[in-house]
């Protein structure tokens, strides 16, 4: 008796008997012979193919870089995730405290010239206790040292300096050297262009100007944490909370400012989607796509365990 498969088929192939009988039986076992080698081949070619389709496809997912782009006009201006969350916490904080555009567009291009919109932790030669975002200094009387390298206090304080003179009509690099009191009171200038880009998209003044494309989530998101640091910088809002969907109640600028927000915080909160006045941005699709999504009832969802 055949103890594996290459016996089985060796001896439905061999047969036996030489008589016409004998033949046919061969000749039916030698055409059943090779429809099982056959289907044995084809099995091969599409598992085979399956498992390269499968690497490609991890291959591709490993060679995105990741980015986001803020776009005002024929002007494009790319950050990687860590900073474009942090010009949106910027914007955001601006935004919750009533301030106008321009006052987002002066703190993104401070933060970038004094950190690259980086929370470091370490200042330089000029100012060695200088920390976090807007590079602030304890020995100057800008808080403690944990509360400098606290976004939000930072962000805040940052502002709240800014109010204490009129703004409005200031040079950018005027008005961010009056608040910072920088060693070097021009350099605000150069990054004029990339903070007028993002305050635009993340105060809402531009719909759906930033994009960011991302690798896909690799962990599940917590609509609890995203809420909480929507409300940390935006102030309070209206809200709710159904399985791994939150749905913030804002319209126009507003509503906006929060779904921007979202996609610029993307890659720290796992978000796979942002919908919003007819549109939706899909981590998938790397990007804004037409969507039956309505104005004034923002929803962000957020990846799924494994």
């Amino acid at each position: 008796m055949p103890t594996d498969a290459r016996e089985t088929v060796f001896a439905l192939a061999s047969g036996s008997g030489n008589g016409p009988g004998g033949k046919r039986t061969r000749t039916r076992r030698q055409r059943l012979v090779r429809t099982l080698v056959a289907l044995g081949l084809c099995v091969g070619v599409v598992g085979g193919g399956l498992t390269a389709a499968a690497v490609f496809l991890e291959r591709e997912e490993t060679l995105v870089r990741e980015h986001c782009t803020a776009v005002v006009g024929t002007d494009e201006h790319r950050l990687d995730p860590e900073q474009a969350a942090n010009a949106a916490l910027i914007a955001a904080v601006s935004v919750g405290r009533g301030m106008p555009a321009r006052a987002a567009t002066i703190g993104i291009a401070t933060a970038v010239q004094e950190s690259k919109l980086r929370n470091i932790d370490y200042g330089d030669t000029a100012g060695p206790d200088s920390r976090g975002l807007f590079q602030q200094r304890p020995s100057q009387g800008w808080g403690t040292e944990a509360q400098v390298m606290d976004p939000i206090y930072a962000a805040n304080r940052f502002y709240a300096e800014l109010e204490t003179f009129d703004y409005r009509d200031m040079d950018v690099t005027e008005a961010a050297q009056k608040v910072q009191r920088s060693a070097y009171p021009l350099a605000y200038a150069d990054h004029e262009p990339e903070g007028r880009a993002y305050a635009s998209a993340l105060t809402g003044n531009s719909p759906a100007a930033l994009n960011c494309v991302l690798r896909r989530a690799d962990a599940a998101g917590n609509p609890d944490a995203l809420v909480a640091s929507l409300e940390a910088a935006f102030g309070d809002l209206d809200t709710s909370v159904d399985g791994r969907s939150v749905t913030v109640r804002a319209a126009g600028k507003r509503g906006w400012a929060v779904a921007q927000w979202a996609v610029a915080t993307a890659d720290q909160h796992q978000t796979t989607a942002v919908g919003n006045a007819g549109l939706v941005w899909n981590r998938t699709e790397k990007g804004w796509v037409t969507a039956a999504t309505t104005d004034g009832a923002v929803v962000i969802t957020v990846a799924a365990a494994e």
